[in-house]
């Protein structure tokens, strides 16, 4: 069965820091890639960053650009996200997903499996 899950979420001041994990089974990790995905209360969801597991390439949105840092341990089939300088505007739930042509993308059609997201919360 395949699972994605998405931790590490939580209330943290503008300024602040956090490191979102995906746990993900049940499909061959090193061949995906693995995106990141958040949503705001009523906005649509958007494409964050995305990691190839092979060869450790990323991709990142220019408006997360120089705070954000993806990356992924293969051992531990694993994905992380480093925050750094939380605004207010990243508060979103933050999901996880896998595509498993691995193809840098950060267009929702093109991933395979979901996670159910953690809640990040920036207060100011």
């Amino acid at each position: 069965e395949v699972q994605l899950q998405a931790y590490g979420g939580g209330l943290v001041q503008a300024g602040g820091s956090l490191r979102l994990s995906c746990a993900a089974s049940g499909f061959t990790f090193d061949d995906y890639g693995i995106g990141w995905f958040r949503q705001a209360p009523g906005k649509e969801r958007e494409g964050v960053s995305v990691i190839r597991n092979k060869d450790k390439i990323t991709w990142y949105a220019d408006s997360v650009k120089g705070r954000f840092t993806i990356s992924s341990d293969n051992a531990k089939n694993t994905v992380y996200l480093q925050i750094d300088s939380l605004k207010p505007e990243d508060t979103a739930v933050y999901y996880c997903a896998a595509d498993r042509l691995a193809r840098l993308s950060l267009l929702l059609h093109r991933y395979d499996y979901w996670g159910q997201g953690t809640e990040v919360t920036v207060s100011s």
